[in-house]
């Protein structure tokens, strides 16, 4: 069972980080400066459209990634005591992770809805500010963690 479990579970988990950090990635670095371009209206407008789909993403990726990750701990190393420091690197970014984005989720997303839905431009860029702030934060630790997760076997 577990020979068939650490495979299915670890595809899982590389797919729910790819999802997350693939997905900041694009927003921050592409999106973002093209947006960059146009009116407030028409840039928040687009922010706000996309933020709801990309959230229920990140969601479902906040699920997958600590469920999919203690399996692994637990069965491939049999605890953290054995799975190495680069796993308990991860684990504790994870959580900083995680723990921004439940704050960017419920503090100034709905905000920048709210600002968008009153087309109170002005504040709208303050709440979108905010969120970006956040996601560059969260994406420099996502690649922190695929860095751990890549490397960490070899760090000694």
């Amino acid at each position: 069972m577990d020979m068939l479990l650490f495979p299915v579970v670890s595809t899982l988990h590389t797919l729910a980080a790819v999802v997350w950090v693939g997905g900041m990635f694009f927003a921050h670095l592409i999106l973002r400066p093209t947006l960059m371009t146009e009116e407030p209206a028409t840039r928040l407008g687009v922010w706000s459209r996309i933020f709801p789909r990309f959230f229920a993403w990140v969601w479902i990726a906040v699920g997958i990634l600590p469920a999919s990750g203690y399996a692994m701990v637990f069965v491939d190393f049999g605890g953290f005591a054995a799975a190495g420091r680069h796993v308990e690197v991860m684990h504790g970014l994870s959580w900083v992770m995680t723990a921004l984005f439940v704050f960017l989720f419920f503090k100034p997303y709905p905000a920048l809805q709210a600002a968008v839905a009153n087309k109170d431009w002005a504040l709208g860029a303050k709440h979108l500010a905010t969120i970006r702030r956040i996601v560059t934060i969260n994406l420099s630790l996502g690649v922190l963690v695929i860095i751990a997760g890549v490397s960490g076997r070899f760090w000694g």
